[in-house]
């Protein structure tokens, strides 16, 4: 080889090994590797941020839902098949109470009936109505006056497999009572009744019992603990009905034996009035107020001397469905005197009501009804 081609040669690898270096230096000179580091790492800190964002994003989601949770549960406890109200699962699971209340005038004030979570206002000999009301959460001090039984009462009752709470009663109804079995507790009897004179009034209208009493006598008799009976169904939340104005209620069962409801709007309620006056508890004098209101026309005649009436409950009718300032038309079922009655809309679905007290008004076929 020439001394020529020798160095050029040798400039070549020269040439070779120079670029080699540099290209070396390119990747792993500390500025390059460190600077391809950085930029994962600023690459990765937006993505963990991104997901940090989206991960408390949705647990604040989840907070949401478990808030919109929290406002379904109305309060601690379960809800009565009475009324919807939220109540001590003991309480709720207990045996209802049926108490006859007399509605006579020299009766009045009745001691207790707010406390009930359905009432049944029905026509007996003119021109008078009785109350039955419905127990389970409430432990009123003071029931009464207590009254006698009719039959329609009973066959009204037996849907709720109650203790009965009554004095006496017509000779069908108390030969109804023992015919269905009834879990009776009967003033004409019963130790746990007394007359309260301090109230004023006077014999038959003043025989009273406590929620207590009527319970010590449930054990004595030894009665179920339990009813098996099916509740109403109920809104999860107070819910409007589409339906026409009603702001007032007047019902007329005779001249002078009217019920009347007037609409609270802003508490959402119906305030009650008997003869004009407004129903109050004799207990503390609180007003009594209704969620739901039904009207139902059946069919009803006078039997005897004294005026004594026979009602079909068992059967079907119309009426009407009145909540929270409105109402609907509609009509009833009820199968047998142990079926529970059915309220449906003209579409024939069963109408759910709002939690609350119910007060159901019995009626003739085509009452006397103004609703404004």
């Amino acid at each position: 080889m020439t001394k020529r081609l020798l160095m050029i040669v040798l400039l070549l690898f020269i040439f070779v090994s120079i670029t080699a270096c540099n290209n070396k230096s390119k990747v792993t000179d500390g500025k390059d590797i460190v600077f391809e580091e950085d930029s994962t790492k600023e690459q990765n800190s937006e993505h963990n941020a991104e997901e940090k964002v989206e991960e408390d994003e949705a647990d604040e989601a989840d907070e949401a839902d478990e808030a919109d949770e929290a406002e379904v549960v109305v309060s601690d406890g379960i809800p009565s098949p009475l009324s919807g109200i939220y109540g001590e699962e003991e309480k709720v699971n207990r045996r209802p109470v049926a108490v006859m209340f007399d509605n006579a005038p020299q009766a009045r004030w009745q001691a207790g009936l707010s406390q009930a979570e359905v009432v049944y206002e029905f026509l007996v000999e003119p021109p008078y109505t009785r109350y039955l009301g419905i127990f389970l959460l409430n432990e009123p001090e003071l029931i009464g006056p207590v009254r006698s039984a009719r039959p329609y009462f009973v066959a009204t009752l037996l849907e709720y497999d109650p203790l009965y709470v009554r004095v006496g009663g017509s000779e069908e109804a108390k030969a109804d009572v023992k015919k269905y079995k009834i879990a009776d507790i009967d003033g004409l009897y019963s130790g746990a009744f007394w007359r309260n004179y301090k109230t004023g009034k006077k014999a038959p209208n003043n025989m009273y019992i406590s929620m207590e009493g009527i319970r010590k006598e449930q054990k004595r008799l030894k009665y179920n603990e339990t009813g098996e009976y099916n509740g109403f169904s109920f809104n999860i939340k107070d819910s409007d009905i589409e339906g026409k104005e009603a702001n007032e209620v007047l019902i007329k069962y005779y001249n002078n034996n009217t019920t009347k409801y007037e609409y609270d709007e802003e508490n959402r309620i119906y305030k009650r009035y008997k003869d004009k006056k407004l129903h109050i508890d004799e207990n503390d004098e609180t007003p009594l107020l209704a969620k739901n209101i039904f009207i139902l026309e059946a069919k009803t005649k006078i039997i005897d001397d004294l005026g004594r009436m026979e009602i079909q409950i068992v059967g079907q009718g119309k009426g009407y469905y009145i909540t929270n300032g409105n109402y609907i038309s509609i009509t009833w079922e009820k199968a047998s005197v142990n079926d529970k009655i059915i309220f449906l809309d003209e579409n024939s679905n069963e109408i759910k009501l709002n939690p609350g007290i119910t007060w159901i008004q019995f009626t003739k076929p085509d009452p006397d009804v103004e609703i404004i």
